[in-house]
């Protein structure tokens, strides 16, 4: 069998897929599972929470959900503009934001990292100069 330039690609390509591992099985990949989709009551679901409504309108939804002893707000919203304007309204009040598609879970660091490990998402950290002291600053003052 003559060997040729196409084939020696293909052959590369398939080592240095092999030695770089595809990219699976690193430990970010295994950290964070797929982020949820849906409604508010199937978010919840996944993280095992019976949400007692605060808001139930056409562009927002949100629900005070208990993780342990702590309790966090988790809200839908219609659309991802809407959400993107809640949450640079929000994030000037200080805490903790897990973000996924059209939804987020607001709290404590460790309530809503926690979360991360079952509902996907990116964290995101609000503003510490609207909240001296919250739980997120360091050392309650303005840096």
């Amino acid at each position: 069998m003559r060997v040729t330039r196409p084939m020696l690609a293909l052959s590369g390509a398939v080592a240095i897929l092999t030695l770089a591992g595809c990219g699976s099985g690193g430990k970010d990949e295994a950290a964070v599972p797929k982020e949820v989709t849906g409604s508010l009551e199937h978010i919840a679901a996944e993280a095992e929470c019976k949400p007692d409504m605060q808001t139930d309108a056409d562009t927002i939804r949100q629900a005070i959900c208990k993780k342990g002893k702590e309790k966090y707000i988790l809200a839908t919203f219609a659309t991802d503009r809407g959400q993107r304007e809640w949450l640079n309204s929000a994030k000037d009040y200080g805490g903790y934001y897990l973000v996924g598609r059209k939804w987020v879970a607001v709290g404590q660091e460790k309530t809503v990292t926690s979360l991360q490990g079952t509902l996907g998402g990116t964290m995101e950290e609000g503003s510490e100069h609207m909240n001296p002291g919250g739980s997120h600053n360091k050392g309650g003052h303005h840096s």
